[in-house]
């Protein structure tokens, strides 16, 4: 690795080292809010787009030339292995991933194979060019947990209440497990395939799985979401976790073996702290509707988590949830400057 990369701030911040100042990245910065996004993506499908490295590596250079962050995360989409393995899918403008043949029993599960790196050439042409353009900038890259992917193929698109998953879940836990070990394998694979092409570091994005009380999540998802972190352990990047409404599972995702346990914005960063525990970085938390508000409220709610993560034994500034796509770029690029200026050391 580029030694200047090995000793980013970010990833400093990650391994729990003295930081120059705090690291600032954003989930969905690469994405809607930008008016350089909406252009290259006009005409092109979501999946279409992340299959094309050109456009991939375009997406995700945007918001680190315009905010000057600490880390890039890569283009992509949740369900694109899942694609990329024969899963009649789309992703749906204002919907979201849409399936065509939801999965309910042992055969839709048998359905889903494994992925192999021949599966996604685009994902490593378009990692290996970003490492080179990005040279000390560190690439995160990312996957979805295995229980969103599942309530999407169980589902069959985006859920509020995830009922028909939790069905399966509590109703036919074998089925359950058998599914969530199979998108585990395929997880580990995609994350894999990124990290070996030069990713510096990985984020298991398990959108949905606060819907969980905790006790269902010891027995129906850390057997698998540990599995994942266990088995990238022999990559050396750090390993981040993070998913919405998880402030009940905080302690949880810290034992399934991240280093960094990404936080929403309902946990207070010092609270976070203490529900995690000990040995892990955290991730976060700036509610993203603040930057919708005038820029002394954003400064204001900004210093405070700043202050609050100075507990955390390393702390990366982000957002709680990703980038709305109704954000005005300017005061991400403010919001990237002030955190710098008051977190110097």
């Amino acid at each position: 690795m580029n030694p200047q990369l090995a000793e980013s701030a970010f990833l400093r911040a990650c391994r729990r080292e003295p930081v120059p100042h705090t690291p600032v990245w954003f989930m969905r910065q690469a994405g809607r809010s930008l008016p350089e996004y909406r252009r290259v993506r006009e005409g092109h499908a979501m999946l279409t787009a992340c299959a094309t490295p050109d456009l991939v590596v375009e997406v995700t250079m945007q918001p680190v030339r315009r905010y000057g962050v600490d880390a890039a995360i890569f283009f992509s989409d949740i369900v694109v292995p899942l694609k990329a393995i024969g899963v009649d899918l789309d992703i749906k403008p204002g919907v979201g991933p849409v399936v065509e043949s939801p999965i309910g029993d042992h055969a839709g599960v048998a359905r889903l194979r494994a992925l192999e790196p021949d599966d996604v050439p685009y994902i490593t042409e378009a990692v290996e060019a970003l490492v080179k353009e990005l040279d000390a900038t560190p690439l995160i890259g990312f996957a979805g947990g295995p229980f969103t992917l599942a309530s999407y193929l169980i589902e069959g698109g985006p859920s509020k209440n995830h009922d028909r998953t939790k069905a399966m879940m509590y109703g036919e836990p074998e089925l359950w497990h058998e599914l969530m070990d199979r998108l585990t394998t395929i997880t580990l694979a995609f994350l894999r395939v990124q990290a070996s092409a030069g990713a510096s570091a990985v984020q298991l994005f398990d959108s949905w799985v606060g819907a969980v009380a905790p006790e269902d999540y010891r027995t129906y998802v850390l057997p698998h979401t540990s599995r994942i972190f266990t088995e990238l352990a022999d990559l050396e990047v750090p390993r981040i976790h993070f998913g919405v409404g998880t402030g009940e599972l905080l302690g949880l995702m810290g034992e399934a073996g991240a280093d960094v346990v990404g936080v929403d914005w309902r946990v207070p960063l010092d609270e976070a702290a203490l529900r995690v525990g000990a040995g892990k970085a955290l991730q976060g938390n700036l509610d993203p509707a603040i930057l919708l508000a005038p820029w002394k409220v954003v400064e204001e709610r900004a210093r405070d988590v700043v202050e609050r993560g100075r507990v955390a034994e390393g702390h990366v500034f982000n957002l709680g949830h990703g980038v709305l796509p109704s954000t005005d770029p300017g005061q991400l690029a403010r919001l990237t400057d002030l955190v710098h200026e008051v977190s110097a050391r």
